[in-house]
């Protein structure tokens, strides 16, 4: 699994460097993205939906939040 570390990040940073990330990621490869924005719960939701990637899960614990993405490609 990919990782992104964003921690101390606020937004737009973690979702503008988790879309760059996908963007060399093959369809179902899987992103997990640790950050400490409060705003990530609400952000990266409304990334994937106009994005078109999968939210798989948000997890908070410790002070912080992992939140895991799988990579998908538009239809062609």
């Amino acid at each position: 699994m990919n990782t992104l570390d964003a921690r101390g990040l606020i937004c737009p940073l973690p979702v503008l460097k988790a879309r760059k990330i996908l963007l060399s990621l093959p369809a179902g490869a899987l992103l997990r993205v640790s950050v400490t924005d409060a705003n990530a719960e609400k952000d990266f939701p409304l990334f994937c939906a106009e994005s078109g990637h999968r939210l798989v899960s948000i997890e908070s614990r410790d002070g912080f939040t992992d939140v895991t993405l799988e990579c998908r490609r538009p239809a062609l």
